[in-house]
């Protein structure tokens, strides 16, 4: 009797590099806060999404392009991933970078470093993806002229040929 096949083995891509302050055009400062930090006396992995969304939020408000009680496009989250490389804690200063990867026709996928203090090197990052829609219908929308003008100068520059 043949043995049953076995399922291919699967490999994982490999891990991308940290990413460095530079990488990014926009930075945000912040300070990590008391309830972040789990039982094991580090930011929880959870956290790091609250702190890339209030990035992408506060931005596109201070940007002028998102009114978060009256406008009537707005971003929701599609995807999301995160890679962390070194713990963050209490109280620690940190800095977030931010830039967007691809401007879609409609969606947005912003992409997310967090630096530690000084640390030149991100010890996390991510992206996530809006896909942008109608307020009141939720129905996908074209990125607003003024919205896709605002984001053009985060626009990642494209790897060297």
């Amino acid at each position: 009797m043949n043995a049953p096949a076995q399922p291919p083995a699967t490999t994982q891509p490999p891990r991308a590099a940290p990413h460095v302050r530079s990488d990014y055009p926009h930075l945000l400062p912040m300070t990590t806060r008391l309830r972040d930090i789990d039982v094991y006396g580090h930011m929880n992995n959870v956290v790091y999404n609250e702190y890339f969304d209030t990035a992408v939020n506060q931005t596109l408000v201070e940007l002028g392009v998102l009114d978060l009680n009256k406008s009537d496009v707005i971003g929701l989250v599609v995807h999301s991933q995160t890679s962390y490389f070194r713990p963050v804690s209490f109280p620690d200063r940190v800095v977030l970078g931010l830039r967007v990867g691809r401007l879609g026709r409609t969606s947005v996928t912003y992409e997310f470093a967090l630096f530690r203090g000084e640390d030149e090197a991100a010890a996390a990052q991510g992206s996530y993806t809006h896909a942008y829609v109608d307020r009141a219908r939720s129905q996908p929308v074209e990125l607003p002229p003024a919205l896709r003008r605002a984001l053009e100068p985060l626009l990642r520059a494209p790897a060297p040929a």
